[in-house]
C-alpha cells in the first residue's frame, strides 16, 4: 500500500505499495465545472494548483479542504518520492515526524477517476479505510492502482493538477535515500510552505 509510516520493500512500485479526468459532471455544464474547488500548493520547488472533484469523492474532498483549511499541511514535505510512479506527501515535517490526524475517511475509490499523471488519490495502509491526510500525486498513468487493483480494493482519486505539473515532475526527479525506516526520502527536503483554496 501506499503507506503512511512502516517501512517496505522496493521489489517494483507496485510491490512497494503492496507493502508499504472526470470533472463534477458532465463536460456541457460549465457551470459546474466553474465551481470544482481549487487549491493552490506552494512548496520549495515550485506552485501547482489541484482541482477538486466533490461529486465524484465528497468524503475525501471534505476531509482534504479541512486540512487545507486548518493550515495542516503548512511546513509537511513529500517524503516518498519515486520518479516514475508518484510523488507522495502530507503527513511528515522536514525531521521525518509523522504529524497527529484526525480519524480516517472511508476509501472512495469506485468513483470511476483513474490514477492517471497528474491526478492526486489519497495515500492509505493495507487497511482499505485509513487514509488521513498523507496523499500522493501521480507521474505517469498507474492503472495498477484504478480499483479493483493491486488488493481489490484501489486507490481514491479526488483531484488532478491543472496548472504546475512542472513543479510535479521537478519534484520527482529529486534525489532520494533512506531516512530511519523509512525509503525513497528526498536527500534535500521538499518542502510544502502552504496549500490554500483559490477564492
Amino acid at each position: 500500500m501506499i503507506r503512511f509510516t512502516r517501512p517496505h520493500s522496493l521489489l517494483s512500485p507496485v510491490l512497494a505499495l503492496l507493502t508499504g479526468a472526470l470533472l463534477m459532471s458532465s463536460p456541457s455544464d460549465g457551470a459546474a465545472a466553474e465551481a470544482a474547488p481549487k487549491v493552490r500548493m506552494k512548496t520549495s520547488l515550485g506552485e501547482m494548483v489541484i482541482e477538486l472533484y466533490p461529486e465524484k469523492a465528497p468524503k475525501t474532498v471534505e476531509n482534504f479542504l479541512k486540512y487545507v483549511d486548518d493550515g495542516f499541511y503548512k511546513d509537511t514535505i513529500f517524503h516518498r518520492v519515486i520518479g516514475n510512479f508518484m510523488i507522495q506527501g502530507g503527513g511528515f515535517d522536514a525531521k521525518m515526524q509523522q504529524k497527529p490526524t484526525r480519524s480516517p475517511i472511508p476509501l472512495e475509490s469506485r468513483n470511476g477517476l483513474k490514477n492517471d499523471r497528474g491526478t492526486i488519490a489519497m495515500a492509505r495502509t493495507s487497511v482499505p479505510d485509513s487514509a488521513t491526510a498523507q496523499f500522493f500525486i501521480n507521474t505517469v498513468n498507474n492503472n495498477g492502482l484504478n480499483y479493483p487493483q493491486p488488493d481489490g480494493n484501489g486507490y481514491a482519486v479526488f483531484g488532478k493538477v491543472i496548472e504546475g505539473m512542472e513543479t510535479v515532475d521537478k519534484i520527482a526527479q529529486v534525489q532520494t535515500t533512506r531516512a530511519g525506516m523509512h525509503a525513497d526520502v528526498p536527500r534535500e527536503p521538499v518542502i510544502i510552505e502552504s496549500v490554500e483554496r483559490v477564492k
